[in-house]
């Protein structure tokens, strides 16, 4: 029998594999079935062997988008340790899909192209065969392809090394969880670029407070997790972790924390500007402490430090020598929004179209976590691929999400009873800027956003009328994701950035800031930009599952990595205001 350690990933990876394998095969629904399905078990929050154990096949059929035949095979997984189909698939095509799908347009059927012709397995192939000019010549291809794959290829060695925000956060979550149950551990913290909240890291740095240096490097080193241990000392140790990412731990004594956590959390170039202030003020400055004359002058807490150089604390978001060491010189950093400030999340995805739970589930789970109101938006028809609502689809819609919010007021919801469901659509944008959803339909919507699927290739004045042309119809509220870029696997498109926020303020519609860690879209600095322009943004969690609406959180600190205040996100605003915004004319909303 399969541990239960670790099956939720490895069903999920498996799951993905093989929706692609079925896609290779122009199989009918069961690739976006066994999609479905790994994104579901993924996300869920307790273990599918011990679902198994305890339910059966019946238990594992109430996971969201497993139905009997995907439950068997887990339970095939749980029982054995492998899939048979899967193997099966694997033998037919011996390549690596997931190496391959992460580059930009490399899909199943390419692969299954690119294997048959050239016996391509993986990227290094791949590479190699464009390189030589071997694929321009396949049917299908051509010259231009050719080169997309190429940089494609280059864009994703960029991020050699580089673990995303969001699987590296869970990972440090879980380790500080650890440390801290060791005996004589008082205190825990992770430094370094996740603390600033960067899109990537490189590493994770953990910081400690313990009267027992020695059990926290044995209990450390011993961790499941850690498959290399670099080097062992009594206060510090350097691992590589089994998720392909190194961690550091230092053990500290409490009168040098405050450095250590300030030294090891600004970018190089904001320490160098402190050191320099430092020096200017006859200090020395290091992850011990701040000295004079060798005396120790603060270490024990961040904010002594700053104080000492003349400076207002930062958070932590800031420290990147983007202008916050002037700003805290001054006095003028900004007041950020708040990571329990927002109240509703508009764009989420259901069991309509591309999503994984249906519209009450997700309003359950949204309820759960604290917020007031949510907007369901489902893509629209011309994104087939999603089985995109179109116009009658989208009417029988709102007819359900007003019998649910009937429900709500039901007895089930008295501890949040002002709790309401919003209609919405996350309308296709078009070639040429036009919407695949008519007028007549959208103005029945009470939000109505727009977003890019399709032509991440056009020219940079292209891609800017285009999009200037969505945000001028009047019943457009919102553009999702506006750079359209996924992290680590596809560049943003290219934008006049200056007159698309232009736009945006003049025409009054909102920007979003996209939570999801493989999006992050608007990113920090994008945010700061915008907002001289006085726009005003929605930070959304883009959920395909009741489980993704907990990655708010990232999205809230590319807004603050952005500088942005709680009055820059409309969705701080309590339901009734934004109900209220949401009637005045697009023009009038940024006054």
């Amino acid at each position: 029998m399969a541990t239960s350690n670790g099956v939720n990933q490895e069903l999920a990876k498996i799951f993905l594999e093989m929706s692609e394998f079925l896609a290779m095969q122009e199989a009918a629904f069961k690739p976006r079935a066994y999609e479905k399905a790994a994104r579901a078990i993924e996300e869920l929050k307790e273990d599918a062997a011990e679902i198994y154990q305890k339910e059966g096949l019946k238990g594992l059929e109430k996971i969201s988008g497993v139905g009997k035949g995907i439950a068997r095979r887990i339970e095939e997984f749980v029982k054995t340790g492998r899939i048979r189909d899967y193997e099966r698939f694997k033998k037919e095509m011996p390549v690596d899909i997931s190496g391959l799908t992460s580059i930009q347009g490399v899909g199943p059927k390419t692969i299954k192209t690119l294997y048959k012709k050239l016996k391509i397995k993986n990227v290094k192939d791949l590479e190699k065969a464009a390189k030589a000019g071997k694929l321009k010549n396949l049917p299908g291809f051509g010259e231009k392809i050719e080169q997309k794959i190429l940089q494609g290829i280059e864009f994703q060695a960029g991020f050699h090394g580089r673990m995303n925000i969001g699987l590296a956060l869970p990972i440090a979550r879980k380790i500080i969880d650890f440390l801290k149950k060791i005996p004589g551990v008082s205190r825990v913290e992770v430094a370094g670029s996740l603390r600033r909240w960067q899109e990537s890291v490189g590493d994770l740095d953990f910081l400690v407070i313990s009267s027992k240096s020695e059990a926290v490097m044995t209990k450390f080193t011993a961790m499941p997790e850690v498959e290399h241990v670099y080097a062992r000392g009594q206060t510090k140790t350097m691992v590589r972790l089994s998720g392909g990412i190194d961690a550091d731990v230092r053990v500290l004594p409490p009168e040098s924390f405050g450095a250590a956590l300030q030294y090891f959390t600004g970018s190089k170039d904001h320490n160098v500007e402190l050191r320099k202030i430092a020096i200017s003020k006859k200090y020395k400055l290091n992850e011990y402490g701040l000295f004079k004359s060798r005396k120790l002058a603060a270490g024990r807490d961040e904010k002594e430090i700053y104080s000492k150089l003349g400076l207002d604390w930062m958070p932590p978001e800031l420290r990147t020598a983007s202008g916050e060491i002037e700003a805290a010189r001054f006095h003028r950093l900004p007041d950020l929004i708040g990571y329990g400030d927002i109240k509703g999340d508009l764009q989420i995805q259901t069991n309509w179209t591309d999503g994984a739970n249906s519209i009450e589930e997700m309003a359950q789970e949204a309820k759960r976590l604290g917020l007031e109101y949510i907007a369901i938006t489902d893509h629209t028809k011309s994104l087939a691929i999603t089985g995109g609502s179109d116009e009658k689809k989208l009417l029988r819609q709102m007819v359900i999400i007003d019998k649910i919010n009937s429900k709500l007021q039901s007895a089930n919801w008295r501890t949040n009873s002002k709790f309401k469901i919003l209609k919405g659509a996350e309308v296709n944008i078009l070639k040429d800027g036009s919407l695949d959803i008519k007028d007549e339909v959208l103005v029945k919507l009470d939000v109505a956003g727009a977003a890019i699927h399709s032509h991440f290739n056009l020219s940079e004045k292209e891609q800017t009328e285009r999009l200037i042309k969505t945000m001028s119809n009047r019943h457009i509220d919102i553009i999702f994701h506006p750079t359209g870029r996924l992290l680590q696997k596809r560049e943003p498109i290219k934008l006049d950035f200056d007159k698309v926020f232009k736009t945006a303020a003049e025409t009054g519609t909102m920007l979003e800031i996209n939570a999801h860690p493989w999006r992050l879209d608007l990113n920090g600095e994008l945010v700061r930009a915008a907002k001289k322009y006085g726009v005003r943004f929605m930070i959304n969690t883009d959920a395909h599952s009741a489980a993704d609406l907990a990655y708010m959180e990232y999205g809230i600190a590319q807004a603050r990595r952005g500088w942005a205040e709680k009055s820059d996100i409309v969705n701080t605003l309590p339901l009734k205001k934004l109900m209220e915004l949401f009637k005045k004319p697009k023009t009038g909303r940024y006054l």
